[in-house]
């Protein structure tokens, strides 16, 4: 009798938990979900890090180093130099250097280029979304119309200029280079900017007024339907890839 009394009173203990002790157990859980989370943000944010010094402070110094040894910047005419890239005077879209291009006028000078995502992919980057997705960043150089404050306060032109283009970047990495460049992130201003802007399009030497600073138009919550071109804000799910933009840095 004595040993079944034990046994009852040992089953009555094991018979589940109180709610302090699943409480204490939810928190632990809360407590390392958290850490996890704030270690994942910890790594990629080094990681974008990394892709903004070498990768594109690399293509910013291989355009300038190309420019320095060839005495004229990328694509342009080797005769009589025009002082833009493919010679593009007017700025007008379709006169990119790219891939393969772009990797072979920067062997033939003898420049070096950074890594890049393998061996013969200089111009390309992956990295992982903030939703642990694939995206791959991409260089190219172009010559366009660029807001530029003229010598009247508040007045802007748009004179042509060279840029490095860095296709398919997500919202929180556009905004990291444009911070590692300048002192305010800003779409509309500075040396990083986001296009196609509301002025982007124009060619001419126009004058334009009352122009105002703008946010990048997307977030980590806009999901990608075509890359940078096309999103869907406001809604997040984390199995999605995280929409992507195109930013231009000023070279010159």
């Amino acid at each position: 009798m004595k040993n079944c009394t034990h046994s009852h009173a040992f089953w009555r203990r094991q018979g589940g938990f109180s709610l302090v002790e699943l409480s204490v157990v939810l928190l632990v859980v809360g407590l390392i979900v958290g850490a996890v989370a704030v270690g994942g943000d910890m790594q990629r944010n080094a990681a974008y890090q990394r892709l903004g010094s070498s990768f594109v402070n690399g293509w910013n110094l291989a355009y300038l180093s190309y420019k320095t040894k060839v005495g004229y910047v990328v694509g342009d005419t080797a005769g009589s130099p025009t002082g833009y890239v493919s010679a593009n005077t007017s700025g007008a879209d379709g006169s990119d250097v790219c891939g393969g291009t772009l990797r072979t006028a920067m062997l033939q000078a003898g420049v070096d280029m950074p890594q890049g995502r393998a061996e013969g992919m200089n111009a390309q980057y992956s990295y992982l979304d903030s939703n642990g997705n694939p995206q791959e960043m991409t260089v190219c150089f172009r010559a366009i119309p660029w807001l530029t404050e003229t010598a009247v306060p508040g007045a802007y032109s748009l004179p042509v200029k060279n840029v490095m283009v860095l296709h398919h970047v997500t919202p929180d990495l556009a905004r990291l280079i444009d911070s590692l460049v300048d002192t305010a992130r800003d779409a509309q201003f500075g040396k990083v900017r986001q296009y196609p802007g509301p002025h982007s399009g124009a060619l001419g030497g126009g004058v334009y007024t009352g122009v105002a600073k703008a946010e990048y138009s997307l977030t980590n919550d806009c999901i990608q339907v075509t890359p940078d071109v096309s999103a869907t804000c406001g809604t997040a799910y984390d199995e999605a890839q995280v929409a992507t933009m195109t930013i231009y840095y000023l070279m010159d």
